[in-house]
């Protein structure tokens, strides 16, 4: 069987999500765990979770994929905007914890001028 989805709107919770991807003939979902461009979340609505895993159920969505924003760059040589990658990662990963066995998108960002992106094997100092 395929897994076959789209990216949804989150702003109306997970069960609107759930039920926009049955109407469109979707068996998953992709859609952002917070403001894409930034690091605001809203606050989890257990009610709505609830509701969504027994539709979810029902309608033979088995897996969702939560995406993380795109302001992650946890290969930054910038230690605050580690550490902004790091607590987001991590927050969002405990949300996921209401969707259980679902899979999170993350793109890891940039480390230019770092070292790798010469290409050179002697940079990552096991190569040969």
């Amino acid at each position: 069987m395929l897994t076959i989805g789209c990216h949804l709107s989150s702003s109306k919770g997970y069960l609107a999500m759930g039920k926009e991807a049955v109407s469109i003939g979707a068996n998953t979902f992709q859609f952002f765990t917070r403001n894409p461009r930034g690091s605001k979340a809203k606050a989890i609505d257990e009610a709505d979770v609830a509701v969504f895993l027994s539709y979810s159920k029902e309608h033979g969505i088995e897996r969702i994929l939560a995406h993380a924003p795109y302001t992650l760059n946890p290969c930054s040589k910038d230690a605050h905007t580690r550490e902004f990658a790091w607590m987001t990662m991590a927050d969002d990963l405990k949300r996921m914890e209401y969707t259980p066995g679902n899979c999170y998108n993350f793109h890891p960002g940039s480390h230019t001028g770092q070292g790798g992106g010469r290409g050179n094997p002697s940079d990552f100092g096991d190569a040969e």
